[in-house]
């Protein structure tokens, strides 16, 4: 399983800070750097900073959202940078939700429909071919769009982001590879059987389709003060409708009904204050004062089929520098190999 990392999981770090612990991440050996978007800093800049300082750690986006750019211009900006990068690129792509189409003006509806369409456009755009007239239901494009210079050699890969089995389906149908976020290892063999027969329905090699985990890290002196900042990130999951239907599913719901009351009714901290530390250490996150024990929890999501895992740090301290570099250097895991025992 290839380790991959993150460091803006909660938003807390600055770009200038994430730029040197890109450089320290591709020295480590993790094998890609991902950035999220929703409202937080955009990926395509920050990974760009990113990708002039590095020269061979992988490059994505999880999740680039279908609602801020159409697909034509996103097709500029992916072939743009694997150009510039020799294809460093992974293109992670998702529906987001209701909350997030409503800042960009549109409805959540039809999710299947509209990645599918905003794929169809994508793939042919980066192409270099003249993209003939289409007209969907939610994207479309006229005049014959073509790129005014020769497309990148290197393929886009796409992996698109997927919880429910519909979704994982699709994913295995037209994607590259799919994006599992908060899902813990029973939850992701689930996900992973629809994915893989997905692929097989479309006549593709499911072996030969990447599937990415995410785990969140905190560390601290007091292991308290490293739950504490996860459970910050795990009431906002909880407070969503999407991941809180998944942590529901894994078997959470009395607490996400409880947390979603208090803060009706009271407020974050109150809500946050109801996140029990069995509920960190079933879900994907990992807190404690060093990283020993995040190589076994690692296993299990390889085990459930992950064949890349995202290990996203979320700081606790206000040395952000300081405390992001000491988990990039001691993820000694993050070396090719070091989990699988291969060559």
């Amino acid at each position: 399983m290839i380790i991959d990392t993150e460091f803006n999981s909660a938003a807390q770090i600055p770009m200038k800070i994430c730029l040197d612990a890109a450089q320290v991440a591709e020295d480590v050996g993790f094998g890609a750097v991902w950035k999220g978007e929703s409202n937080s800093r955009d990926p395509m800049v920050l990974l760009s900073a990113m990708a002039a300082k590095t020269s061979r750690i992988d490059l994505g986006t999880a999740i680039y959202h279908i609602y801020g750019r159409s697909p034509i211009t996103l097709a500029l900006q992916a072939a743009s940078f694997n150009e510039m990068t020799d294809g460093r690129l992974i293109l992670g792509l998702g529906v987001a939700n209701p909350i997030i189409a409503g800042w960009h003006g549109e409805t959540f509806d039809r999710p299947l429909r509209r990645i599918r369409e905003y794929l169809e456009i994508l793939r042919a755009a980066y192409s270099g071919e003249r993209v003939p007239d289409y007209e969907g239901d939610y994207f479309s494009t006229r005049g014959s769009f073509k790129m005014a210079f020769r497309p990148p050699s290197q393929p886009l890969r796409i992996y698109i982001a997927g919880l429910g089995p519909q979704m994982a389906r699709l994913a295995g149908q037209l994607g590259d590879g799919i994006i599992i976020n908060m899902a813990n290892p029973p939850m992701i063999r689930t996900i992973v059987e629809d994915f893989r027969s997905g692929a097989r329905a479309a006549g593709r090699d499911p072996d030969s389709l990447e599937i990415v985990s995410k785990v969140r890290v905190s560390l601290s002196e007091d292991p308290a003060d490293a739950r504490s900042a996860l459970k910050k990130v795990l009431t906002f999951y909880s407070l969503q409708r999407g991941y809180a239907a998944t942590l529901t599913k894994m078997g959470w719901g009395e607490v996400v009904a409880a947390v979603q009351a208090a803060h009706r009714n009271q407020g974050f901290a109150a809500a946050r204050a109801l996140i029990p530390d069995e509920m960190v250490d079933d879900v994907p996150m990992y807190a404690d004062r060093n990283l020993d024990g995040l190589p076994a929890k690692l296993a299990g999501y390889e085990e459930a089929g992950s064949t890349r895992c995202d290990v996203a740090y979320v700081p606790v301290t206000e040395d952000l520098s300081g405390e992001l570099r000491r988990f990039l250097t001691g993820a000694t895991f993050a070396r090719p190999a070091a989990l699988s025992g291969g060559a």
